[in-house]
């Protein structure tokens, strides 16, 4: 048996603060203790040494407790929409949608077809996500199934929980990055029988976004996603009004962008719609009706000057709508969930919304986790919890630690990372029970096969670089 104990304070939401008092909606502990055995955990309790002997007595040996402190524990951030062939182009000059796909997007992902090169990239992704507190993640592969192996097998190694599948295009894009409506649905079954449910790995339907799919191909996905219940479907929705404008042309018989893929049976739990800028009380109430989740992509969305995501209409009492944040690398400037939530608090603002950190923190961990139906497994820090964690450092950087010591309560000082925060933040990303990132070692990451075990961390470099 594998257990892992950790003592700092813990944060973890239970309600959606957008629907109840955002006091009432999550539980934090100024000094907690995190027990953690074969992946799951076990005890969240208020640290004391009874709490120690308590949680020994319950996992059946003595524990060691590594301890954290200036910190706080929180579930493993979900991003709820990202591309992992795009990292290798994060930060290509702004254009808007449709003239930045075809001018870097399209280019790169045809590299993909080298498995090698995936490999490759695969790597470089799963750790940038890790060194961001990244746990769960809802990722675009390309066109070819061997770009789809590479991110899962990568996944496989770091026992994180990786939510993939290859993308569908048979019209409107490069040759070498078409397939057709049965060369779609052969290759995604294929990969689905493969990953799906294989240890942590979800399979999920990936048509790219409507105008890149016939009527056949959205059929198809259709009707694979229906013939495997369990499984996911992510795509594109209303993020550009170009894009708007020629999906409607494309599709002249629907009322909305959202209504192409109500028709072709491609709403329901566990679909996951990227973006959703430009949607109207009826696209939300479709959403809500159907169980369709939404990525907010604040960070791509302000890149390529796409729009404000209405999350106050999205969220709105009356039909609320699962909402999750995506960094949407790589139009998305970043791989920090910290960064991330930043933007999403100023998309807010200008579009006269407020979005609180219980609000924001909520979004990335139990609101992700709500987004992808994993609520019962993901999300919370909590007893039968996948044990996802991040160790979020309160004394990053001198501005962080100085500003920290004016923070009232620990919603304030969640506002102070969310704003000054990112991925120096993260002293620590825990899957299923295991510090696969470790920001203090000198390799930070090692694959659960290679984790030593638990031991104390080392001292905090003070500012000057000297061991405090």
């Amino acid at each position: 048996m594998t257990v892992t104990a950790l003592r700092s304070s813990v944060i973890t939401f239970h309600q959606d603060p957008f629907l109840v008092d955002p006091a009432s909606s999550y539980r934090f502990l100024e000094d907690g203790l995190v027990v953690m055995a074969d992946g799951k955990i076990v005890a969240v309790d208020p640290y004391s040494e009874a709490a120690v002997d308590a949680a020994s007595g319950i996992v059946g040996v003595p524990l060691t407790v590594t301890h954290y402190p200036d910190s706080v524990i929180c579930a493993g951030f979900i991003d709820c929409h990202v591309h992992y062939p795009q990292t290798q182009m994060i930060g290509a000059f702004g254009e808007q949608l449709l003239e930045w796909l075809n001018k870097y997007t399209f280019i790169a992902e045809q590299q993909f077809a080298d498995k090698s090169h995936a490999d490759t990239v695969s790597r470089v992704f799963l750790r940038e996500l890790l060194r961001a507190g990244t746990t769960t993640a809802a990722v675009y592969c390309t066109v070819h199934p061997e770009s789809v192996d590479a991110l899962f097998e990568e996944s496989e190694r770091f026992n994180t929980r990786m939510i993939a599948g290859k993308v569908l295009m048979d019209r409107h894009a490069p040759d070498a990055l078409l397939d057709t409506a049965e060369r779609g649905y052969d290759e995604s079954k294929a990969l689905l029988e493969k990953w799906h449910g294989r240890g942590r790995q979800l399979y999920c339907i990936t048509p790219r976004f409507a105008a890149s799919s016939t009527d056949d191909q959205l059929a198809a996905a259709a009707r694979l996603w229906k013939e495997h219940p369990g499984t996911y479907m992510q795509t594109h929705l209303a993020e550009n009004t170009g894009e708007i404008d020629w999906v409607r042309d494309l599709f002249p018989q629907r009322s909305s962008y959202l209504d192409v893929y109500d028709h072709a049976g491609l709403t329901g739990p566990r679909a996951i719609f990227g973006h959703a800028v430009h949607m109207d009380d009826v696209d939300f109430a479709c959403c809500h009706r159907t169980g369709s989740a939404l990525a907010h992509c604040p960070t791509s969305n302000l890149f390529l000057g796409s729009g404000l995501f209405k999350m106050s209409e999205a969220k709105h009492i009356d039909r609320p709508v699962r909402v999750g944040i995506g960094s949407d690398i790589g139009a998305g400037t970043s791989f920090s969930t910290l960064h991330t939530l930043n933007e999403a608090y100023k998309v807010s603002q200008m579009a006269q919304g407020r979005l609180t950190a219980a609000h924001a923190f909520y979004l990335a961990t139990r609101g992700g986790a709500e987004a992808l139906y994993l609520q019962d497994s993901l999300g919370s820090v909590a007893p039968g919890y996948d044990a996802d964690l991040v160790v979020l450092d309160l004394a990053a950087t001198p501005l962080i630690a100085f500003r920290m010591g004016f923070a009232r309560d620990i919603l304030e000082k969640l506002f102070v990372l969310m704003t000054l925060g990112d991925d120096r933040a993260v002293r620590a990303t825990y899957v299923a029970g295991l510090p696969v990132y470790d920001s203090a070692r000198d390799d930070p990451f090692i694959y659960p096969t290679q984790a030593p075990e638990p031991e104390c961390p080392s001292q905090r470099l003070d500012p000057s670089g000297v061991r405090a």
